[in-house]
């Protein structure tokens, strides 16, 4: 269980040295130096020595040629919104709007998009990585609304490429070791009383077989009277009903301060919770780490980091314990198997944030196919696709979508 995962007798600090001394790219603090530049856009690697998977490479050259990106458009089939891609050739690509596009169009348009039209689709993590700052001085705009536009290209080229090679996208992006993952049954709501939660969570593992849940605590944000009421008595009473044999974690979207995130994890280490995610505000990158020092019970986090200087710090500090990107938020799955590269590193895990269900967590469950150090479960809404605790990762070309080349091509422009 994750509860159990730290070394005996070992402090914390003890293994966050280690895990600090492993990491040999990090950079010094951010105290220290401030952000860094994000890549050498021209070098044949990028400035942390990172270079495009071995598969990307096998893919790229199976093309034959270059595929050349002509158009790139937000539109929408069956009410849903997509990113679709078309190759001068006439291939296409896409990828579904997460729920973040409407709000950061202009982003995507104006200063991502242009960046890779005309562009060969062979050199996409070349071109994830230069869009910090070439052709255009994107910098100045970045954070998680520009790099969920940037991940959104990336991924719909990626389904093109899946797509004409008639190859599943975890085939290009590394070596698949899993077919299916365990899951945890995620929560997404404060408005249920602690009662009322634990009926529907015990519901929710009998109809699908997880045998892990992550609830909510704290106000998001916030801690006000009934927020505290709230969490004091869930906690308790899930691991009272649900009983040792479920893990249960926990999700406070930075919602206490740094004493009341000592207080809470003192409880929750009391009640077995298998991790405590975003205890505090996540740009109060400082503040996080020296809660994780005090605590016992992991802590969790980094789904809104976009930032990879910051990713990189946070896992030399040891702040987190496990690691949770965002595919969309922190810029793509390339930019996602860097930060798993420097979390293994550090010996440790990743779960990436994926509050969803269905068709629309192929792209993480691409991610979980081939990272060597996932963790033990990986995040989902309740439904019909998790079968005995278990999602399977996407097989089909591409990502699977349900979304069909003639209904790409016949899409109009949203």
């Amino acid at each position: 269980m994750i509860r159990e995962s730290r070394a005996a007798g070992l402090s914390r600090r003890e293994l966050m040295a280690g895990a600090a001394a492993s990491l040999a790219l990090a950079r010094p603090a951010l105290g220290q130096t401030g952000p860094q530049p994000e890549s050498e856009p021209e070098s044949a690697l990028s400035a942390d020595g990172y270079d495009a998977p071995a598969a990307w490479r096998q893919a790229a050259e199976a093309l034959g040629g270059p595929v050349l990106i002509d158009d790139v458009a937000i539109v929408r089939v069956a009410g849903t919104l997509w990113v679709r891609v078309r190759s001068r050739d006439g291939d296409f690509g896409a990828a579904y709007d997460n729920g973040r596009l409407l709000d950061s169009r202009s982003l995507a348009e104006r200063r991502a998009f242009p960046s890779f039209l005309g562009q060969d689709a062979r050199r996409l993590p070349k071109l994830v990585d230069r869009v910090y700052r070439t052709p255009r001085s994107n910098y100045k705009f970045v954070g998680m609304p520009f790099w969920n536009g940037v991940a959104s290209f990336e991924l719909a080229v990626l389904d093109l490429v899946g797509r004409r090679l008639s190859r599943p996208v975890a085939e290009l992006i590394g070596e698949p070791i899993r077919d299916r993952v365990p899951v945890y049954v995620t929560r997404l709501t404060r408005d249920t009383t602690a009662d009322e939660e634990v009926r529907v969570v015990e519901r929710l593992l009998a109809e699908t077989g997880a045998r892990a849940v992550k609830l909510k605590i704290g106000g998001r944000m916030q801690n006000r009277p009934k927020d505290v009421e709230r969490t004091n008595r869930l906690v308790p009473l899930a691991r009272r009903v649900l009983g040792d044999d479920v893990e249960i974690f926990v999700d406070a979207n930075g919602s206490y301060t740094e004493r009341e995130a000592i207080r809470v994890g003192r409880m929750l280490e009391d009640h077995q919770v298998g991790f405590f995610e975003e205890p505090c505000p996540w740009e109060e990158h400082d503040v996080t780490p020296r809660v994780a020092d005090v605590l016992n019970v992991p802590v969790a986090g980094g789904e809104q980091d976009s930032s990879l200087p910051v990713w990189r710090w946070m896992i030399a500090r040891r702040g987190f314990d496990l690691c949770q990107p965002d595919v969309y938020y922190c810029g793509g799955l390339f930019r996602s198997l860097r930060i798993a590269r420097w979390a293994a590193a550090a010996g440790l895990d990743v779960t990436p944030h994926s509050p969803k269900g269905g068709w629309k967590q192929h792209a993480m469950l691409s991610l979980a196919g081939v990272l060597p150090n996932l963790g033990p479960y990986q995040e989902c809404v309740a439904g019909p696709d998790i079968v005995d605790g278990y999602r399977k990762t996407p097989s089909g070309a591409g990502f699977d979508w349900p979304i069909t080349d003639r209904e790409l091509r016949d899409a109009k422009p949203a």
